[in-house]
């Protein structure tokens, strides 16, 4: 809490006063910073689960050999640093996908993979996994059907783990977006603070609020239909 006020009174420090929150969807780029930051997260998320999801349920079911390799494999992004990955995917990425933001996405999907992977890698291990394919299987459900409306439901948990741990990602990364020469979220108030460290910190500290919110909210989601089991 002793950052959190030290933050505050110095935003309010300045010539705006407490009128520093209410002016900063004002001010020049920001919707343009934030419009871009949060189209990168959804398309990161969508990347990140649509190849996360089926890889991890099927090492699970079918190469458990593989689980340890796997988990080799996703932590390369930690220990590489950003600024060698951007600097080599600038190299090697077509000419097609340069200079647009799906490149920024692609990137950011490498980055999620770790923490997406062993969210869903603690999703899996706490279901009966081989029982819940079998029985669908059984029952006439295909792949598809399985993965949907078997594994998915059960999986809820780990999704939203995933998920919320991709978005904060994206919206807080700064190095790859700057040398990409893209103005994000975190590069508009590294930006905005060489203008006015005032409306800098106010902003910090205002998404810092918000994530906080939404960290309680998709906690809320994902304890709900078991307080309903439960009450039942």
């Amino acid at each position: 809490l002793v950052p959190l006020y030290a933050a505050f009174a110095f935003a309010v420090q300045g010539p705006d006063g407490f009128g520093v929150f209410t002016g900063i969807g004002g001010k020049e780029g920001f919707l343009d910073a934030v419009t871009l930051s949060l189209t990168l997260a959804v398309i990161t998320l969508v990347i990140t689960l649509v190849l996360m999801v089926p890889t991890a349920v099927w090492v699970h079911l079918r190469l458990p050999r593989l689980r340890r390799l796997l988990e080799g494999i996703t932590i390369l992004p930690i220990v590489i640093p950003p600024v060698v990955l951007i600097v080599g995917v600038l190299q090697a990425a077509p000419d097609r996908l340069k200079g647009t933001p799906y490149l920024l996405a692609l990137e950011y999907a490498v980055l999620a993979m770790p923490f997406a992977y062993r969210s869903l890698d603690a999703g899996l291990r706490a279901i009966p996994l081989t029982t819940l394919v079998e029985a669908s299987r059984s029952l006439g459900g295909g792949w598809l059907v399985t993965l949907v409306r078997v594994l998915l439901p059960n999986l809820r948990s780990a999704l939203l783990s995933a998920t919320v741990l991709t978005v904060a990602l994206v919206l807080g990364e700064y190095t790859m977006a700057t040398l990409d020469q893209y103005e994000t979220f975190p590069v508009w108030i590294v930006v905005i603070d060489q203008d006015d460290a005032h409306v800098s910190v106010g902003v910090s500290l205002l998404v810092l609020l918000a994530t906080w919110l939404l960290l309680m909210l998709i906690s809320l989601i994902d304890t709900r239909p078991g307080r309903r089991a439960r009450e039942s």
